[in-house]
């Protein structure tokens, strides 16, 4: 159980494995983060990506990860242990060259944003990479995603370069790649 305090408000938030029970949660999730790029003018995420398949898929690996409070879904995100193609070029220079873990598809409920849920999944996602043994994190948004790069530079991942990513409805899209050293 992890406790924030924004203000007044605290948060008493856990993290666990998202099960099938919580895809409606996730897609409203996914839906309202699609919006809030669209308001952005951002072409992030407005190609039919993240899909409720790939949610499903996720889940059925055990990669889905949910920050959840009294049963409600604040958040969520995956987790990959597995080296993502979209990684395997870059414009720029990755900070290690070993095995790494990854977060993606990371978004917050609107109704809880500005109440440090990202960073709280970050945390997570590197403690169990971690304990997994890995020495970095990596993930990548979109040149224009200023309120993630914010957030993702608040966690204490930093700008590595530019990806181009690899296959489904977003390929050859550039985003910029992130990595933390654990």
């Amino acid at each position: 159980m992890c406790c924030c305090t924004i203000g007044k408000e605290e948060i008493e938030m856990e993290f666990i494995i998202a099960e099938s029970r919580h895809l409606e949660d996730m897609c409203r999730i996914t839906e309202e983060a699609k919006a809030q790029l669209r308001r952005l003018g951002l072409d992030q995420w407005q190609k039919g990506y993240p899909s409720r398949e790939v949610w499903v898929e996720d889940i059925n690996n055990q990669m889905a990860w949910l920050a959840v409070e009294d049963d409600k879904v604040l958040g969520v995100f995956a987790f990959q242990t597995t080296p993502d193609v979209s990684y395997g070029e870059i414009e720029g220079a990755w900070l290690t060259d070993t095995p790494y873990a990854s977060m993606h598809r990371v978004c917050v409920s609107d109704d809880s944003k500005g109440k440090g849920v990202a960073g709280q999944m970050f945390a997570h996602g590197f403690e169990m990479a971690k304990k997994l043994g890995f020495i970095s994190a990596r993930i990548d948004t979109h040149p224009g995603n200023l309120p993630m790069q914010r957030a993702l530079k608040k966690a204490g991942f930093e700008v590595c370069g530019t990806i181009h990513l690899k296959g489904g409805c977003e390929d050859g899209d550039p985003r910029i790649g992130f990595e933390k050293i654990l």
